[in-house]
């Protein structure tokens, strides 16, 4: 089961951007939804499939134009990925009937690329579980700022240490029997109509109060990434785009991650039935603990 852990809350970025800034009234919604921990959950575990310039959602069909993103599950996912394609393709993840796309900025280490040891996706009932509806076939979020300048400016990056209890919103300086670790949490409350939008983020909201918003009345479960890495000590950057230019020297703090479902529909609803609505933790199979 996930860590108790703080839901964090992005406004819109500009289109072809992982941008944005917090407003007062997310800044509400994340302060509502800190420490909520899943009253029901299923999950996927997946393990690094691949690395390239590639975005399918912030940049279609554009090759090698994006920086460097660390792809999980489909083995297929490139810059013309499309919901066909992945339901086409194969997953590294376990169980196999999940083909869904997702993706991170690579992490390196005095300029090496190192991939995650573990990443673990969950789906979790944390408000009004019996009212969520499976996510739609196709739907594809963004959530983080690539762009931003301070820490301030992306409170969806956290970082932390295995094992122990603080955590930043830039790179953790983890000490010997430990390892560094990240989680990032995607927003709950969905607009009923767009499977994507613009910036990529409009046609999604978080919950204030845990409570979706007239413009955003659909219920999903929270999409969680937890990904550990077999690093510690310093020398930590993520890949980016710096004043235009795709780098490897991004800050910890620009971190953002991408979600494309690909979901088979049935296991995703029999997934939503028995556990989400039933209020039930599963493991990796969707069976009830």
């Amino acid at each position: 089961m996930a860590p108790l852990v703080t839901v964090v809350v992005l406004s819109p970025g500009h289109a072809h951007s992982h941008g944005g800034m917090v407003s007062d009234i997310q800044a509400a919604a994340m302060t509502g939804q800190m420490g909520i921990q899943a009253a029901s959950e299923f999950r996927a575990t997946c393990q690094s499939s691949h690395r390239a310039g590639n975005d399918p959602i912030v940049f279609p069909n554009q090759p090698n134009v994006s920086h460097i993103h660390e792809f999980f599950g489909n083995r297929t996912t490139n810059a013309a990925s499309t919901l066909q394609s992945l339901r086409a393709g194969t997953t590294n993840c376990v169980p196999q009937v999940d083909l869904s796309a997702y993706w991170v900025p690579t992490l390196y280490q005095n300029g090496v690329p190192v991939a995650p040891e573990s990443v673990t996706i969950y789906y979790q009932g944390i408000h009004n579980p019996t009212q969520a509806i499976a996510p739609p076939q196709g739907l594809r979020i963004v959530v983080g700022n690539s762009g931003a300048t301070s820490p301030d400016g992306n409170p969806a990056a956290r970082w932390s240490c295995v094992g122990q209890s603080p955590s930043s919103r830039d790179f953790m300086n983890c000490p010997p029997g430990t390892k560094l670790e990240t989680y990032l949490d995607f927003p709950t409350c969905w607009n009923g109509r767009d499977l994507d939008s613009p910036n990529h983020k409009d046609h999604m909201a978080f919950a204030p109060g845990l409570v979706c918003p007239p413009t955003h009345p659909v219920v999903l479960p929270r999409t969680e990434f937890l990904i550990t890495y077999p690093v510690i000590g310093t020398g930590l950057t993520l890949a980016g785009t710096r004043n235009g230019t795709n780098v490897t020297t991004a800050p910890g703090y620009t971190f953002h991650g991408d979600f494309m479902n690909a979901w088979n529909p049935a296991e995703l609803e029999r997934r939503m039935r028995d556990c989400i609505r039933a209020q039930r933790i599963c493991d990796v199979n969707g069976n009830p603990g």
